[in-house]
């Protein structure tokens, strides 16, 4: 613990009951950097909570409706207070509970009450021990995921919570919670999208076995309110090109690969997302195209233009799940252009590509393309040479990180003594596409272009 909270714990008799709770607790126990730490306090008001807080710091009641204080001190740091609660559901949608703050109820009871046992957890800071009342450590250590008590129920997203923690931490579920999750199936529509993109995301930024989150939603049968991921199961692929299996055992491959690359390690969750979603979406078109073709005499598995029907149907499913434009822009190049590693990667070629790929980057569609070639055990894992030459060439012409931009700008043509008007328009797009085919790379090139085109002697 920061030595400020021990401070506050240990100087407040007020606190005398006050317990760590939850992931922060669960993530000591598995030797992971806590950085956010919750503090459930017992046998106290909201009202007598708050007082004691405020002599350490800013209080900001922003759940106070949950019995929820968040203190900030100096130094940045802010930890959450809260009072042991009850919350009973009286209709459907996340807005749909009565929530009675309840400073009597017990550790035993109040930890009832959370999603997973792995969460149940608590810490006594005083006598430097845990307290589990649900087997939650064994859980931890034996790597399973299993709900706490039947107040499971009440809560469908706790379903998709499942599914992250199962990729954040590489858990398989217990048969038991597979079948309670299988009984919320229908509950699905009560979720706020808010609430479903978080729990992706999560699952995008931290998973270290993502197949093991998605594996838990197929097992959960939720995986059909995801149509472009359900279709995938069972999409037959040329076992010379692809033993590992169908469609959707090679996605699984391609996200565990995917997590392991370095590139993806080093980069900023907002990264890692995009990262992800391409991954998990690059062969959602495989659905519609696949059919048997004879090859050389004999039937093979292909999968025509799959990029392209891809990219529709990623759009479709991260619009489902409330996508940030930001996150969507980069994704469907992305999975769009999986397959350009099969051109010849040419000066033009890979102009054109950066420029197709913008805002996403060559060096992000490589990383996808890794994770592709990697995608296929037992094959051997190894960069292909065609995307080693992308990257060459990419950072042969400053493209590998982005898109070219125009140089002939419009200042460019007033310069040269033309009026401002509609004839603009067509002019800078040739110049542009003159650029992007290599006919110029500066200034100079591009006044000597304009004066070609406007046939200036």
């Amino acid at each position: 613990m920061p030595p400020i909270l021990t401070r506050i714990l240990r100087e407040s008799p007020e606190l005398s009951r006050a317990y760590l709770v939850g992931g922060c607790v669960r993530d000591a126990c598995l030797g992971v950097t806590v950085k956010d730490f919750d503090i459930e306090v017992y046998g106290i008001s909201y009202e007598r909570l708050m007082a004691v807080l405020s002599k350490w710091g800013r209080t900001d009641f922003v759940g106070q409706s949950f019995g929820v204080v968040k203190l900030a001190v100096a130094g940045g740091l802010t930890f959450d207070f809260s009072v042991p609660r009850r919350d009973s559901k009286i209709a459907p949608g996340h807005r749909g509970f009565v929530v009675e703050m309840d400073p009597s109820l017990t550790p035993p009871a109040a930890a009832a009450r959370r999603d997973f046992t792995i969460n149940s957890l608590l810490y006594d800071p005083r006598e430097d021990r845990i307290l589990d009342f649900f087997g939650g450590q064994d859980d931890l250590q034996n790597r399973l995921l299993r709900h706490t008590s039947s107040a499971f129920i009440e809560d469908p997203l706790r379903v998709l919570r499942g599914m992250q923690f199962a990729g954040r931490f590489n858990l398989k579920p217990v048969p038991a919670t597979v079948e309670l999750c299988r009984t919320m199936k229908p509950f699905y529509g009560e979720l706020a999208v808010e609430r479903v993109r978080e729990e992706w995301f999560k699952w995008a930024a931290q998973s270290i076995r993502p197949s093991a989150g998605l594996a838990f939603l197929a097992a959960t049968h939720w995986i059909d309110h995801f149509p472009a991921l359900h279709d995938m199961i069972g999409v037959p692929q040329d076992p010379d090109w692809h033993p590992e299996g169908d469609v959707w055992v090679h996605t699984l491959h391609v996200l565990d690969a995917l997590v392991d690359l370095p590139a993806w390690q080093a980069a900023a969750p907002s990264d890692r997302i995009v990262l992800s979603f391409a991954a998990l979406l690059h062969d959602v078109g495989k659905a519609s195209t696949t059919l048997e073709q004879i090859r050389d005499g004999r039937p093979r598995v292909v999968s025509p233009g799959h990029e392209t029907a891809a990219a529709p149907l990623a759009e479709a499913f991260l619009s489902g799940i409330g996508s940030f434009p930001a996150v969507t822009s980069r994704v469907l190049p992305l999975v769009a252009n999986h397959m350009a590693h099969l051109e010849e990667p040419t000066a033009r070629a890979i102009r054109r590509l950066a420029r197709r790929l913008s805002p996403a980057t060559v060096l992000e569609l490589a990383t996808v393309m890794i994770a592709d070639a990697a995608g296929r055990p037992p094959r051997p894992v190894k960069t292909p040479l065609s995307v080693l030459a992308i990257l060459e060439k990419a950072d042969e012409l400053a493209v590998e990180s982005r898109a070219p931009n125009p140089i002939l700008l419009g200042r460019h043509l007033i310069a040269a003594g033309l009026v401002p008007g509609p004839e603009f328009t067509p002019i800078l797009a040739d110049a542009f596409e003159a650029q992007l085919d290599g006919r110029f790379s500066d200034a100079v090139g591009a006044s000597e272009w304009l004066r070609e085109r406007l046939g200036a002697p």
